[in-house]
């Protein structure tokens, strides 16, 4: 009976009840924190080898990644999905990080991401969070809360050698050292990284090997000031330099096999500096949160088959305005082979400053609350540019030679005012309400100073467009504490995207601007801890109206492709996560998802037509995806431990388009996933060696499909085949 009790003091700890988290900007734990919310330790994110967002996803219900490689991939939760701004806020700590906007206004589709090391925990809090994080966090928020320079001198050595099947050779070390500076009063932390992958995707057209090679290195320099008992200074500058080349493959052309013409790299060298001050005043915690993220970055595609399908004698005959003689046939042709292989080449930058203040009660009083403002400057820059590579090795020719060039600046300035409050009724009984008040201006700017005659590109002078718009937010919940292992709650929650500007020549100017899209979500859900506390298990159902979608459209008269608002949706879902240790040295984790997401109106406005019909399922959202774990620990001698952990992740089918009726439309078959780690630990001198493999049973997991008219453009990401490494790591 006491070894029982035991084990179930142990997995109320280790199973989640009793991780702190701050999802609600004040200090909860998970269980009595009323809302969908994912905490994983980074004991968890060590313990199953996690080092990206794409790895820990997988323990989380309903969020998705499309992973198109490091700094492209795109994040959705509870099936909100769309182009334009992100859906999902992803902070750092509590400083936001935002995409690179690109030509077609997508930053949602270029979610910055830094590699994870030495994380106290990452939060996944499901469901819109407009009142506490505003502008896109309309299908959620994702926390990655780093470890803080402490008053200890420690520090943590990790190395990892891997192989991949049909591919090369890989590696990464981390290094962390923390030490303390002035006593009680200044420490610092200091993070270093590298990793490094030779590729398994080979290029049968230009016949190389493992091209989809890719190099990190990182760090970040933490300083914490505490000169009062109650007065904190936390600041941080981090980094991350990546160059890699595309890991999207061909399908039609085999398995991992690619048939670009151009060698497609990407390269991103990301900054990311904030200064966190909290100041306990008594009755209340004031937090200030200051940041900057400077973000260069530069990625292609291959436009040498679009090119290749101006080849025939119709479109010479529309290029010179005649029918061709065989002369001006050849000679066109000559052309045409002057200007190709050739890329699509995207370099640019991003500059985001913001800052927030924000006022949180914390006398225990029978009303939390939580006041604050925020504002947001942010300034991208993208150039447009048609370059040509060299035909022998693909490369991009550099400096570029250029066919053409388009250059585009876009300019968002946000300002939000917030509060939120709980009332506690009954100890037992709490009401809680938030609003946030919110304004933006956007501003794009453009012009083309290369021409392209061949595709009808003009030079075309500067011109701005501009968007703007205010509005409110709205959250309430109800929750009901049954019993200290019982909690149940109610959730009308909205959620929102800015709005912008089509930088689109030749658009109408009513056409131009496009509005903010909103989205309520209704949601009920439990939090119970069974069997002693050696079961939680947490559960929530929702429905999700999205009206007013932004989305991707041409005109009626097929002229232009521009962003627009058109259409509505609904979403209802099913969420469950379980954590169970039944007997000491055992613990398993499940987590599972139904999503049902379709129109519910027709994308179809007086000025655009879109793809989407009502009745249409969401693009890349399976119905069903979950994971299951299981770890075990056991003791082998006085100073050596065994450790095992096995992860499978199960993802359904889902389609690339719309429409079923669509041509284009790719099925991404569903997959299983499964991960084994094993391993020898010694609890004293906090080290261990592991030999893991990833994907065990060589699963082709697509993630990511696309097709158009252009040849080869049926595309494919997916999940590395199956690799097979050792992990050592040391602390002291």
């Amino acid at each position: 009976m006491a070894a029982h009790a035991q084990a179930a003091n142990e997995a109320a700890t280790e199973n989640g009840n009793d991780i702190v988290v701050t999802a609600l900007r004040r200090d909860t734990t998970v269980q009595t924190t009323p809302m969908a919310i994912t905490a994983l330790t980074g004991e968890t994110l060590t313990n199953a080898g996690v080092t990206n967002i794409a790895d820990y996803a997988k323990f989380v219900p309903s969020l998705r990644i499309q992973d198109n490689g490091p700094g492209q991939r795109r994040v959705s939760l509870r099936g909100v999905q769309a182009s334009g701004e992100a859906t999902v806020g992803v902070y750092y700590d509590d400083t936001p990080v935002t995409g690179s906007v690109g030509v077609s206004s997508d930053a949602a589709g270029r979610t910055a991401d830094f590699t994870l090391f030495d994380v106290n925990r990452i939060e996944v809090l499901r469901g819109p969070q407009g009142t506490l994080y505003g502008a896109s966090s309309m299908g959620g928020a994702i926390r990655v809360i780093f470890n803080k320079p402490t008053q200890e001198y420690e520090g943590t050595i990790e190395g990892q050698a891997m192989t991949t099947k049909g591919g090369g050779f890989g590696y990464f070390v981390n290094g962390m050292v923390n030490v303390p500076l002035v006593k009680d009063v200044l420490a610092a932390r200091a993070v270093l990284y590298r990793r490094d992958s030779d590729g398994y995707i080979d290029n049968t057209y230009l016949n190389r090997k493992n091209v989809n090679d890719y190099t990190a290195t990182g760090g970040r320099l933490m300083l914490r000031f505490t000169p009062t008992s109650n007065f904190t200074i936390d600041g941080t500058a981090a980094f991350e330099n990546t160059d890699a080349v595309s890991a999207t493959w061909n399908p039609s052309v085999g398995k991992y096999k690619s048939a670009a013409q151009v060698n497609l790299p990407y390269t991103d060298k990301s900054q990311l500096y904030s200064l966190t001050a909290n100041w306990d005043i008594g009755f209340a915690n004031l937090t200030s949160i200051t940041s900057y993220q400077h973000r260069k970055s530069a990625y292609a595609a291959d436009d040498s088959y679009y090119i290749g399908t101006y080849r025939t004698e119709a479109k010479c005959a529309s290029y010179t305005g005649s029918a061709c003689s065989s002369d001006t046939l050849a000679s066109y042709y000559d052309y045409l082979d002057s200007i190709s292989p050739a890329a699509i080449y995207y370099p640019g930058s991003t500059k985001d400053f913001t800052q927030e203040l924000r006022l949180s009660s914390t006398d225990g009083g029978p009303i939390d609350w939580t006041v604050g403002a925020f504002f947001q400057n942010r300034k991208n820059h993208v150039t447009s540019e048609d370059a040509l590579a060299d035909d022998a090795t693909g490369e991009i020719i550099f400096p570029v030679q250029l066919i053409y060039r388009r250059e585009i600046f876009d300019k968002l300035k946000q300002a939000a005012v917030f509060g939120e409050g709980t009332y506690h009724v009954t100890p037992s009984l709490s009401l809680t309400a938030g609003i946030r008040y919110y304004d933006y201006d956007k501003t794009v700017t453009g012009y083309t100073d290369i021409a392209w005659d061949l595709i009808g590109a003009n030079i075309r002078p500067v011109s701005s467009v501009k968007s703007s718009a205010d509005g409110t937010l709205l959250k309430f919940n109800a929750s009901w504490q049954a019993n200290p292992d019982m909690l149940f709650y109610a959730t009308a929650s909205q959620g929102y995207r800015p709005g912008g500007a089509n930088q689109v020549i030749g658009l109408s100017a009513d056409l131009t601007p496009y509005e903010a899209d909103k989205l309520w979500n209704y949601e009920v859900g439990s939090k119970l801890n069974l069997l002693g506390r050696a079961l939680t298990l947490n559960l929530a159902a929702f429905q999700i109206d999205w009206d007013n979608m932004q989305v991707s459209g041409r005109t009626t008269n097929g002229a232009y492709s521009f962003l627009s608002n058109a259409g509505a949706a609904r979403i209802r879902g099913l969420e469950a996560e379980a954590f169970v240790r039944p007997v000491k040295g055992v613990q398993l984790n499940f987590s599972g998802n139904y999503l049902d997401a379709k129109l519910t109106e027709d994308q179809v406005n007086d000025a655009v037509v879109a793809a989407g019909r009502a009745g249409d399922r969401i693009p890349y959202i399976p119905h069903f995806a979950g994971s299951m774990g299981a770890e075990y620990r056991t003791p082998v001698s006085d100073t050596v431990e065994f450790f095992a952990r096995a992860d499978v992740n199960y993802v359904g089918s889902s389609y690339s388009e719309f429409r079923p009726t669509n041509v284009y439309r790719v099925k991404m078959d569903d997959y299983v996933l499964a991960n084994l780690r094993v391993g020898f630990e010694l609890p004293e001198s906090d080290a261990g060696i592991y030999l893991f493999v990833n994907n065990v049973f060589d699963a082709v997991a697509i993630n990511r499909a696309s097709m158009s008219s252009t040849p080869n453009s049926y595309a494919a990401t997916s999940a590395a085949p199956r690799t097979i490494g050792v992990n050592v790591r040391r602390s002291f």
